[in-house]
Parts: C-alpha cells; structure tokens; sequence
C-alpha cells in the first residue's frame, strides 16, 4: 500500500472518530459550524503526531561533519509544542539543548527538528527531555549532552488544578556534564 493510501485510510478513521466524539456531546455533526470540523481535526491530529513517522537518527546523520571543535555547543529557545499522553491536550514551551562535541558536531537545525520529531508524539515533559538526549548522544558520541525543557501544560490550566503560568522544568546531562562547572555554564549561557 502506498503512504498516500495509508493517509487517506488513517484520515478518515481519525475523522470516524471525532464525529463519533461529537455526536456523544450532542452535537449535530452537520450543523454549519460543525461540518468539516471531523476531516480539520484529523489532520491536526496526525499533524500533531507525525513524529511517529520520523527518524531522528536519520535527520542527525544527514548532516554531521568532522570538525576540531570541543566547546560547548548550545541552542537554546527552540520552541516546542506537544500533547500530553494522559489527555491529550497540548503542553508547549522552549527546550535548550547542548553538546560537546567529540570530533564532529552536527547542523544546529538538526537539534531542533529532533525536538520537533518527538515533541510530536503522544508524550510526558520527562520522557521527551531523556529522548532529545539520548538520540543526540547515540547518533553522534559528543563529550556530552545537556537537555532543559521549560512547558506550560494545558491540562493542568484548563483542568484539575487551573493553576495558570506554572512552568514545569525538566533537564536531563550526560559525559562532561556531570561537571557541575559545564552545568552552571549551560545554565548561564540559557540565561542571556
């Protein structure tokens, strides 16, 4: 089958789905406002999650070169938006993501498409944080790996608690971060 035909196929039980939803709220899923809603929100949903369909090793690979360079490499304020797997509903905020390179350093857009990849699944802010790491440091072997995600979650404002602007942090290091100096120079390098 080809990905075309598996879209449309997965489209259209996505669209099933809501209409089915909507129905069971009482909606008359063919009012005016309501008609396309089912197909819009089938494509946000697999929009939302098409990390599932993506490789972050290979976006990785596709662009590490060999280069003499062993400082610190940050890119910070990458923004990020996600769903959370116990309501679906959408967390989002920065990530700030460093490594060390040991020999080879990668396209610093390649650190934020690896936070796009697996930002879009179905996630939890601590998980995400150990993936970004753990796929930098499998793929490309630097010194070290420094990981600090920052998120508003949408279920905690909307629901439950309603605590408006709490901000979760999650981080996560490895190799030459275990130096606390390499982590109070990641931190003050995020803070500027």
């Amino acid at each position: 089958m080809d990905d075309d035909k598996k879209l449309e196929e997965k489209l259209a039980k996505l669209e099933e789905c809501v209409s089915f939803q909507l129905k069971v709220l009482g909606e008359d899923v063919h009012r005016e406002g309501l008609e396309k809603t089912p197909i819009r929100v089938a494509k946000a949903m697999h929009y939302l999650t098409c990390g599932y369909d993506m490789d972050p090793a290979e976006v990785v690979k596709s662009a590490i070169f060999k280069e003499d360079y062993s400082k610190m490499v940050v890119v910070k304020d990458i923004d990020f938006y996600s769903l959370c797997e116990h309501h679906m509903m959408p967390f989002f905020g920065k990530a700030h993501v460093a490594y060390i390179p040991d020999g080879y350093i990668t396209g610093i857009s390649k650190i934020a498409r690896v936070v796009d990849i697996y930002s879009h699944r179905l996630q939890v802010q601590e998980r995400l944080t150990n993936q970004i790491l753990q796929s930098i440091q499998d793929v490309m072997h630097p010194r070290g790996v420094m990981v600090l995600l920052e998120a508003q979650h949408l279920c905690m404002q909307m629901r439950g608690v309603q605590k408006q602007g709490a901000i979760t942090t999650t981080f996560d290091f490895s190799g030459e971060f275990e130096d606390p100096e390499n982590r109070k120079e990641f931190f003050r390098l995020i803070k500027n």
